[in-house]
Order: C-alpha cells, then sequence, then structure tokens
C-alpha cells in the first residue's frame, strides 16, 4: 500500500515540480497529516516563500551555491525556513551582506525578518556608511567579516563607531602621532586593520584635521 502511495506522490511531482499539500490530498484522496507522513517518509523540501506552502522532493531542487533553487515565483532552500536560511547565509558570507543584498538573492524582503533575527540574538548587525550590514552572531566570524568590509573598499567605507571610538581615544593619549602610527596601534591593540587615510576621514569629518600630523606631512611638521 505505502509503495503504491510513494509511486503516486513521485509520479505527480514528474508531473509538475511543486504542489501544495491540500492539492496532494485532493489528488491522493488522503487527509493533509496522511501526506505530511508520506512526503516526511519520502523526503521533501518546504517553500521558504509563500509561507512555507509549496512542497517539492527533496529529489528535485538544483541548488545554486547559496543553497537556493527557484521555481517560478517559488523558492526552496537547503537551509529549510527563511530565518534559517538567512542566518545560514549571512553566517556563511565573507564580509556580512546588507538587506538589499540578502533581497535580491532571495527574491522577496527579509528586513523585518533580519531585525527580528538580530532580537533573538541569532544574528548582529553594524551600521557601516549608509547601510546596516548582518554578520554572525559568533564573534570569531563577525571579527573577520568586519575586517573583511574594511578592506573591500576602504576609501569609501565609514569606520564602525567602536573602532572610530578607538582610534579617538588613541589620539587623545597620543596627540602628537600621525595618521599611520595611529593605524598600527589600533591594529596591534584590537586587531583590526584600518587604512591612515580611513582615518584621516575620520578626524575630516569631526573637523579635527588640523590638529594632528597628516599623512603627507613628516612626524616634525605642523
Amino acid at each position: 500500500m505505502a509503495e503504491e502511495i510513494y509511486k503516486k506522490l513521485k509520479s505527480l511531482f514528474n508531473k509538475q515540480q511543486c504542489w501544495m499539500i491540500k492539492q496532494l490530498a485532493d489528488q491522493l484522496e488522503f487527509s493533509i497529516p496522511s501526506i505530511r507522513r508520506f512526503l516526511a517518509a519520502m523526503g521533501y523540501y518546504s517553500s521558504f516563500t509563500h509561507n512555507g506552502r509549496w512542497y517539492t522532493l527533496d529529489s528535485k531542487p538544483q541548488f545554486n551555491r547559496d543553497g537556493l533553487w527557484f521555481h517560478s515565483d517559488i523558492g526552496f532552500s537547503r537551509a529549510g525556513s527563511l530565518t534559517n536560511t538567512l542566518v545560514v547565509m549571512v553566517t556563511k558570507s565573507f564580509a556580512g551582506l546588507t538587506a538589499e543584498q540578502l533581497g535580491e538573492k532571495l527574491h522577496c524582503r527579509c528586513h523585518s525578518v533580519l531585525v527580528n533575527l538580530c532580537r533573538q540574538k541569532k544574528l548582529q548587525r553594524r551600521k557601516i556608511g549608509r547601510s546596516f550590514i548582518y554578520m554572525a552572531i559568533d564573534s570569531g566570524i563577525a571579527a573577520k567579516q568586519q575586517k573583511a568590509i574594511l578592506l573591500q573598499s576602504p576609501q569609501t567605507q565609514q569606520l564602525p563607531a567602536e573602532i572610530a571610538l578607538q582610534v579617538l581615544v588613541e589620539f587623545i593619549r597620543n596627540p602628537n602621532a600621525d595618521f599611520v602610527q595611529l593605524s598600527k596601534t589600533i591594529k596591534r591593540k584590537v586587531t583590526v586593520t584600518i587604512q591612515p587615510h580611513q582615518i584621516e576621514r575620520l578626524f575630516q569629518q569631526y573637523n579635527l584635521k588640523k590638529t594632528i600630523v597628516t599623512v603627507a606631512q613628516s612626524p616634525g611638521e605642523h
């Protein structure tokens, strides 16, 4: 009996790759709980879009490098639900991801879900420039992601608030230090590499440019 049902289910998925649970129940004339049991025995994925209402057999998806597969506008993820998918994608990312980048990959808006994941301590975010970048909750992974962010485009990236504060603290401690010296000090103390011109930009931002030796000046010039 079970083998016959599995054959019928497989036949249905060969005709149509994605089905809603009620459609399958109507086709096979079984209850919805019974169809769920049959699918569980065969192996399946439920969509991360459309509130998880679409189903496909686990043999159907051809996942891309992000672990995603789309059939028309229906999205499936190797990680399962939308929340699990966001956590996995952000954690595995090289330099974190913005809500816009994630939305483009997932073909859906996910800002509110990301905010909730941060509140639940499953992700964290930092405001860099004009955007919030979501990073792993694991401090070690997040530190690597933050370094990667700084290295990707140092000319345009604004320093994270905690790093900017550390720079200013070090300048107060050693007001004669130039930008190169401050950069080396920060790298030694917080193991984050920042470029001298990023520090110069920070001082310009706070109108402190004239109170410190610039990169182009020698240490004895004022």
